[in-house]
């Protein structure tokens, strides 16, 4: 058994330290990306060509103030030394030739970076005459695009203008000729319940006539009717009066036909009975 194998759970520890350091890295590098600005697109080149007239002449007086190609070039003509190596010696001092050489080699380089240099300035001008050509001609074509847009506008809002005076004189004929048709339909509808008003008042009026006529027919029949009432009632009580008093008499005349009667009647008895009685007495005084 290998003594130098870890126990399982440190092998565990290490695998998920591995694993936690692993995830925190990308999410780190996730953050990176997310918080950075996104790569600028690569600016456009423009290419310009230069005529050989328009190159400078080499310049003939020598450049007497050091500029940063002679540092440069002094930099470039230095001995490399490595002070590690021991077989590096201390260089010779150059002599009069090599400096000759290398005076004449700045010369050239300085005259050549001068040319470079004027070459760039002319092309750098160029490319300026050329952009602000570019730009006033971008300026003429948004200018011109600007006043295109600004007369269609200004035709849209004319066009737009005449629309709505079109609507709103439509708009305005409509709503006349609607107020005209309300009127027309208001003062229709006003003689139509003026005239049913007058046959409704009309119709009213031969009611109340007739009912009144009717009142006063009533009022003659019962009137009438009550006249009548009273004359049959007076004939009637005439009548009855004159029947009673006819009654009456006829009544009295039997009385009197029947006392005189019963009178005559008993004195006819009276009158026998005496008779018979005196008879009798003269009988009975003859009989003595």
């Amino acid at each position: 058994m290998n003594k130098n194998q870890k126990p399982p759970f440190k092998q565990n520890a290490i695998a998920l330290s591995f694993t936690l350091g692993v995830h925190a890295i990308a999410i780190v590098g996730l953050l990176f990306l997310g918080l950075s600005k996104p790569p600028e697109q690569p600016k456009k080149l423009t290419t310009v060509l230069v005529k050989p007239e328009d190159l400078p002449p080499p310049l003939a007086k020598e450049v007497e103030q050091p500029t940063v190609a002679e540092n440069q070039a002094e930099e470039v003509l230095s001995p490399i030394v490595d002070e590690t190596l021991p077989q590096n010696l201390p260089a010779a001092p150059p002599s009069s030739t090599a400096q000759q050489l290398a005076a004449q080699k700045q010369k050239t380089e300085q005259a050549q970076q001068a040319k470079l240099a004027e070459e760039k300035r002319k092309a750098e001008e160029a490319a300026k005459a050329k952009q602000a050509v570019e730009q006033q001609r971008l300026e003429e074509a948004q200018k011109q695009q600007a006043e295109a847009k600004r007369q269609a506008e200004a035709k849209a809002r004319a066009e737009a203008e005449q629309k709505r005076k079109a609507e709103q004189n439509a708009k305005a004929e409509a709503d006349a000729k609607a107020r005209q048709k309300a009127t027309e339909e208001a003062k229709r509808k006003a003689e139509s319940e003026a005239r049913l008003k007058r046959e409704a008042q009309k119709a009213e009026n031969a009611k109340l006539q007739a009912q009144q006529e009717a009142k006063r027919k009533a009022e003659a029949d019962a009137k009438a009717k009550q006249q009548k009432a009273a004359e049959d009632a007076k004939r009637k009580a005439e009548a009855d009066a004159k029947a009673k008093q006819q009654k009456a008499a006829e009544d009295a005349k039997r009385k009197a036909e029947a006392d005189a009667k019963a009178k005559q009647q008993k004195a006819a008895e009276d009158a026998k009975r005496k008779a018979e009685a005196d008879a009798k007495a003269k009988q009975q005084k003859a009989a003595e």
